[in-house]
């Protein structure tokens, strides 16, 4: 026991010292999208802003889409050390996705919103040519536009098969969590807006169904925000309210077998996004960040560099973890 407790000690210890590798890249800007892949460090965010690091933090280059509308960029998904996808996420023509082959230095436009009341929330990819996006209701549903050719065209899952959409109910658009993917055709988003929900396809994207999880939605700006597994496989869901980022505690939940579960400890506040590392995961919002040496399933407060600090986005690959948030915000860790 005292061995164990030595080791949970030395985790926190390694994860609260002095080794996070925080910037400020740019001020005016709010990063709200992550990805570690090939050793490469992405981020990305509002004014078409990208960055990327090939040295885990220690410098970044900017990389941003050239041109105008400046958009919002929300959600990435990398490939390879060179080729990714970034989406906007805005009214109408202020969604689009953009592709670079060559690490940035150039993009080019994949994909434009095609309907004037559209909004893109998320995208999520199988491999390189599959994928989902998940975007605003659009005639009375939540738009899931599926793609077999790496985002060149898209195809909007028939209306018929997704539940009926609860009364006020949205999506967000808040780190890229929002829609995510797993193995052999499965596919998850959360939704909220006076609910909680989790919806679930187990045949890529065709067919969904709907299941309410216990976190907090007592307003229009609450409810599920993202999702995550832990290294075991376990889908977390997370959430709270935007408006009351530093309050209620039903922020987090998470499925064990066929069971919802609640875990403790979990700071008062929005959660946005959570990556694991082997059996400690990390979860946070923009005020105030949580650690779990257990996978997941009971959490304390994390100080940062002896402080609390709080991010929009997580992203993990290996050992290295990037979090990005307001005023332009990087910081990298390795395990």
């Amino acid at each position: 026991m005292k061995i164990l407790m030595l080791l949970i000690s030395l985790c926190s210890f390694a994860a609260s010292g002095m080794d996070w590798k925080i910037q400020s890249l740019a001020a005016d800007t709010s990063f709200r999208g992550s990805a570690v892949s090939d050793g490469i460090v992405w981020v990305t965010g509002s004014k078409s802003q990208v960055y990327i690091s090939k040295d885990a933090g220690q410098s970044w280059q900017d990389v941003s889409v050239k041109g105008l509308p400046l958009i919002d960029l929300r959600d990435i998904e990398v490939f390879d050390a060179n080729t990714a996808i970034v989406m906007g996420a805005g009214a109408g023509g202020l969604s689009k996705l953009y592709i670079t082959y060559n690490q940035g230095l150039s993009w080019q436009l994949l994909f434009d919103n095609p309907d004037a009341l559209g909004f893109f929330n998320s995208i999520a990819f199988w491999d390189r040519n599959n994928g989902l996006l998940l975007g605003d209701p659009v005639d009375g549903s939540f738009v899931i536009l599926r793609t077999t050719d790496g985002g060149k065209t898209w195809r909007r899952i028939a209306q018929a098969e997704l539940p009926e959409m609860l009364d006020k109910e949205v999506a967000f658009a808040a780190s890229g969590n929002t829609l995510v993917v797993g193995k052999t055709g499965r596919a998850w988003f959360t939704s909220g807006g006076f609910s909680s929900s989790a919806y679930s396809s187990a045949d890529s994207g065709e067919h969904w169904r709907r299941r309410p999880v216990a976190l907090y939605d007592d307003t229009q700006t609450a409810g599920g925000y993202g999702l995550a597994f832990n290294t075991l496989g376990d889908l977390f869901v997370f959430g709270g309210d935007y408006q009351q980022r530093d309050k209620h505690d039903a922020n987090m939940v998470y499925r064990k077998g066929y069971v919802w579960h609640k875990p403790p400890g979990t700071t008062p506040g929005l959660r946005t996004a959570m990556a694991c590392y082997q059996e400690i995961c990390i979860a946070t919002g923009k005020l105030s960040t949580d650690i779990s040496h257990d996978h997941g399933y009971s959490w304390k407060p994390l100080l940062i560099n002896g402080e609390s600090q709080g991010f929009f986005t997580l992203a993990i690959e290996g050992n290295t973890l990037v979090a990005a948030g307001h005023n332009g915000r990087v910081a990298v860790y390795q395990f």
